[in-house]
């Protein structure tokens, strides 16, 4: 009897976990029409905001993570500058959000569960972040590995890179030497104890 509950037990956990991997990939969906319609800007702040991430706007100090105070205006006046996607529910189905972003120079990527390699690469092939991108922090995402990070070598002006609690990094100096011999100005921080 004992047994048949901690079966039914795990199969329900496993039903709510089913539920919110779909809940989520739904809130990653990309509308490329809504795209068209507010802007990249406004669409990108959209998706990351229905995620759980904050996004801070060019010429503003305070980050915004209420969707419903998003400010309006007219098409483009807003530039999202910073994100901070810290325990939210992005993943590589929504990255296309990304491709219209011309100012954006701060990304955050803290206990994200969906971030992979995938996503990193995707984010490394965009031309407007190769650009534009900074500084980035990557902490605490489970399914990053050396694969990943390396493929940030495409962010030309990235100058800062943060890196804590990632186990998939197996050869954390190899990553650090490939990534300083292609981006010679990167201050690379680890912290991969």
């Amino acid at each position: 009897m004992r047994l048949l509950s901690k079966a039914a037990q795990t199969a329900a956990v496993c039903q709510r976990r089913q539920f919110w991997g779909w809940l989520n990939a739904v809130f990653n969906k990309v509308d490329y029409e809504r795209i068209k319609a507010v802007g990249p800007d406004r669409a990108a702040a959209e998706w990351l905001l229905r995620c759980g991430a904050k996004v801070r706007f060019q010429g503003f100090d305070r980050w915004q993570h209420d969707y419903n105070g998003l400010p309006t205006g007219p098409l483009g006046r807003y530039k999202i500058q910073a994100i901070d996607a810290t325990e939210s529910c992005i993943m590589y189905r929504g990255f296309d959000h990304l491709d219209g972003l011309k100012y954006l120079e701060e990304m955050k990527f803290n206990k994200c569960i969906y971030i992979e390699d995938t996503c990193l690469e995707r984010l490394s092939s965009i031309e407007n972040l190769q650009e534009s991108l900074y500084t980035m922090e990557i902490v605490s995402c489970g399914n990053v590995t050396d694969k990943g990070v390396i493929a940030l070598h495409k962010l030309r002006n990235l100058e800062y890179l943060f890196l804590s609690d990632l186990p998939g990094i197996k050869d954390k100096q190899k990553t650090v030497e490939r990534l300083q011999t292609a981006l010679p100005r990167l201050d690379i921080a680890l912290d991969l104890e």
